[in-house]
């Protein structure tokens, strides 16, 4: 007798604020806006770091995190994909 393993897919969501609550920050040069951390609400989970397309965002010694000023384009994804709502995209001016 063959056995049938069952395949489940689960998809797994998590949000700290409503969905599509996230402002829209668009690429380009200069950047309109940058990322900003409150460490004292970050747990250092990393997935500002995961997410990040460019690669700009840094482990610092201390275990937090924080942008490399010449890799962000302002695109905002760390921002939307935070968990807790710790990066807040402060407008450049």
């Amino acid at each position: 007798m063959e056995a049938t393993a069952k395949v489940s897919k689960k998809i797994i969501q998590c949000s700290a604020v409503a969905n599509g609550t996230a402002k829209a920050f668009k690429q380009g040069d200069p950047i309109a806006a940058r990322p900003e951390w409150d460490k004292d609400r970050c747990i250092r989970c990393g997935i500002c770091y995961v997410y990040c397309p460019h690669g700009a965002v840094e482990r610092l010694d201390d275990g937090f995190f924080d942008v490399n000023q010449k890799r962000c384009s302002g695109c905002g994804i760390c921002h939307r994909e935070c968990w807790f709502g710790v990066i807040s995209m402060v407008e450049e001016g």
